[in-house]
């Protein structure tokens, strides 16, 4: 019966499973829709997408299934998304690349600045609702009450990312569906947002079922470091509602991760993942590798989000072009090792064979006293 919960039921789903939702082309709404049809909830991050890019994606995924799925999008945070940037200090960011730009056949010339580093947020939403997705989730913060109400207007349901306690407290009372319970673990971006990101790093297995007690009218779903049926069964027991997998998908075929960043997942190489501000400018978690390694003694004088992020954007698509696992952002979680390169459906039917296999194990069985 542990596919039948409050999140199976709220959503519409045969499981209690979601896929994360992955930012910089590595989402693909192959992946997506046959996470969903396979009784999941897929999922694509669109966080670097325009409004009419935004709109084609919902119609594709929605053209491959009948079934619920989720687009993502990242909330702007005061003060860091927006924060002040000099032209000399655009200049000595992009300066300080150089080298890596030209060791991926980039000219080596600093780019010219450009109006906005990223896309607006709010012309997003409104794509976003346009297209009225089954679940909209979101990380980084809470959009504004409007949005929220908004979107239950149009039937759809809001996913929330939390990495504290209060962080949940804040998204249930703001009306928000669904919490998902981010841990430490978890690669990639995580959302903190009410504290600095260095001082939320509260581990998946600590993090769930302190918000399942903080908020116990919201499904939970547990996400970071989950890449089997132990991990399933473990989250479940200890207040979950669901569970999120984010790097177990990102090493599908489906998945528009690059073939050597796949290739790394479910190796002994994948262990040593670390925190980095160098990639976005925005901490997160990834395996270590020569362009961390060369930049993260100057990761004081890296630029926020989203500079940081548009301007190594080009190098890592380059690398990744080139099959230069040196010059990319891994991003993955500390489960990574875990990874096995099965297709969506394979993997999905894999999750629910073990925790089968291991909610049924007579030795979890309680004993009479």
């Amino acid at each position: 019966m542990w596919t039948r919960t409050r999140l199976t039921s709220l959503l519409g789903l045969d499981l209690p499973i979601l896929q994360g939702p992955f930012g910089g082309g590595y989402s693909t709404p192959a992946l997506a829709a046959a996470v969903s049809n396979a009784g999941g909830l897929g999922a694509y991050g669109a966080v670097s997408l325009a409004p009419d890019e935004l709109t084609r994606v919902v119609a594709d995924i929605a053209a491959r299934t009948t079934r619920p799925f989720a687009v993502n999008l990242w909330v702007p945070i005061p003060g860091q998304d927006d924060a002040p940037l000099t032209d000399e200090a655009f200049a000595r960011a992009a300066a300080r690349l150089a080298p890596f730009r030209a060791a991926v056949g980039l000219p080596a010339t600093s780019p010219t600045r450009p109006p906005a580093f990223a896309q607006r947020f709010e012309a997003q939403v409104e794509a976003l609702l346009a297209a009225r997705p089954p679940s909209f989730s979101f990380i980084m913060g809470i959009p504004d009450r409007a949005i929220l109400d908004e979107a239950r207007a149009r039937g759809i349901r809001t996913i929330g990312a939390a990495t504290t306690v209060d962080e949940a407290v804040a998204l249930a009372d703001a009306g928000t569906d669904v919490i998902v319970a981010s841990g430490s673990d978890a690669g990639g971006h995580r959302s903190s947002f009410l504290r600095p990101a260095e001082e939320s790093l509260v581990g998946t297995m600590s993090l769930v079922p302190q918000i399942a007690r903080a908020v116990p009218d919201r499904p939970v779903v547990a996400a970071g470091g989950i890449s089997d049926g132990r991990g399933i069964a473990a989250a479940l027991a200890l207040g979950a509602d669901g569970v999120q997998l984010g790097t177990a998908f990102l090493a599908s075929p489906e998945s528009g991760a690059p073939a050597v960043h796949k290739a790394l997942l479910g190796t002994p190489a994948s262990r040593d993942t670390r925190l980095t501000r160098v990639f976005s400018g925005r901490l997160a978690r990834g395996i270590a590798n020569d362009l961390l390694r060369a930049l993260e003694p100057e990761a004081g004088e890296i630029p926020a989000y989203p500079v940081q992020n548009w301007l190594t954007t080009p190098i890592r698509r380059a690398a990744a072009a080139a099959g230069r696992a040196d010059l990319l952002a891994l991003w993955a979680g500390q489960n990574a090792a875990s990874a096995r390169p099965l297709d969506a459906v394979a993997l999905v039917r894999a999750l629910v064979d073990e925790t089968d296999a291991v909610l049924g194990d007579p030795r979890l069985r309680p004993t009479a006293p």
